[in-house]
């Protein structure tokens, strides 16, 4: 269904790298759920391949690739695991963010994006238990307090996914001081920072979304990259569009699966399998509906983004292709499940899987309600402008 949507031979090139992972990534995909592991060795076999770079810019010595191209190689990724996709995910999209707005001065994008090309690994880490998510405005409880030249960080910061194989942790914290919010990168080695694991959850298991603990943690003043005016940075972001991804490529799996069963389940009560029933064909007619609708939404949206004269009017739509997407692919699995049945219960199904895994997209960012007040006040605002 994704042929539609591949436009160029770097682009194919890289599905075919990743298609080679496909059966490796999927035979690893329950125990990993199961048992709550990080896909470690996923992570360092596309880190191996130069995955983990690849939206970093051509004049960094990445491959320079867009959010459409994003989008499309991380909704393969996740069809295969979507714990290896998801966390990935949140690497290609720092990584983009940062190199496409110039967040930092040129001297230190030129020494970090030496190191993402040997290998590390970034995300930001942003939530706290008493704030929740930045894009709500909350201040952060984590502090950072001026002393002998250098910065003093102490705090806890939750959800910090892909924790466990992290290089750089691009952390929050509240500048008493300058009164404002204030990022700071943090290497994995310092003193004083480390890894509470209290990621257990029914879904998105292994992602390794642990507390990161800041107790005292000393930087000098250069760790200090980024002051934005806002607490979530005020700009459109459209490498948040690997999170829908994401999703989608976990519903297209779910879809694959229920197609398969349909094809081959021939209870004795048929003549056939029960993709001849009328009701599994409209539940099946229903779930390509959906998916449809979704990736033409999706990639239309992250195609604009690209764009630079016409990404001045994406306004809403970042919100609105994370909200669409993420409640169609739990429609899907839903839809899925009721044409497996009862089957898709037992714990070595994956749908039962599938199924907790895309809920977990109603809580990345940004929230539904938020996408829909802004719809609301946009429109209204809209209509004021035009009785000026």
């Amino acid at each position: 269904m994704l042929n539609l949507f591949i436009k160029t031979e770097v682009q194919k090139t890289w599905l075919q790298k990743l298609h080679e992972k496909e059966a490796s990534f999927k035979n690893k995909s329950a125990e990993i759920d199961e048992l709550a592991i990080f896909p470690k060795e996923n992570i360092a076999e596309l880190v191996e391949m130069g995955y983990s770079s690849l939206t970093l810019p051509a004049e960094y010595g990445g491959e320079g690739l867009k959010v459409y191209d994003m989008v499309l190689l991380q909704e393969t990724l996740a069809s295969f695991d979507g714990t290896t996709g998801l966390t990935i995910g949140w690497n290609l999209g720092v990584v983009g963010e940062l190199f496409e707005t110039k967040l930092w001065d040129q001297e230190k994008l030129n020494s970090f994006a030496k190191e993402i090309l040997n290998g590390a690994l970034v995300n930001r880490a942003v939530s706290e238990a008493q704030t929740g998510s930045p894009t709500r405005g909350g201040r952060p409880g984590t502090t950072a307090v001026k002393k002998d030249g250098s910065w003093v960080l102490t705090g806890r910061k939750t959800f910090t996914t892909m924790s466990p194989v992290l290089t750089y942790f691009l952390t929050s914290a509240w500048i008493e001081e300058k009164q404002q919010v204030g990022f700071f990168l943090l290497h994995k080695d310092l003193d004083g920072l480390t890894i509470d694991e209290t990621w257990d959850v029914i879904a998105m298991r292994g992602s390794g979304s642990h507390d990161l603990v800041l107790d005292h943690v000393i930087v000098d003043d250069s760790k200090l990259v980024e002051l934005p005016s806002t607490p979530s940075g005020g700009k459109i972001n459209g490498w948040i569009l690997h999170i829908p991804a994401c999703y989608l490529g976990i519903a297209q799996a779910a879809r694959d699966y229920a197609v398969h069963f349909a094809n081959h389940h021939a209870p004795n009560s048929l003549n056939g399998p029960i993709s001849q029933l009328p009701n599994v064909q409209q539940h099946l007619g229903e779930i390509d509906l959906e998916l449809i609708r979704a990736r033409h939404l999706l990639y239309s949206v992250a195609e604009a983004y690209d764009d630079p004269a016409r990404r001045e009017y994406i306004e809403n739509e970042l919100g609105v292709v994370k909200h669409t997407v993420t409640n169609s692919a739990i429609t899907i699995v839903d839809k899925a499940m009721r044409v497996v049945g009862a089957k898709s219960l037992q714990r070595s199904n994956p749908l039962q899987r599938y199924y907790r895994d895309v809920r977990a997209g109603l809580h990345n960012p940004p929230m539904d309600d938020m996408t829909i007040k802004k719809l609301a006040l946009s429109a209204i605002e809209q209509e004021k402008g035009r009785l000026v």
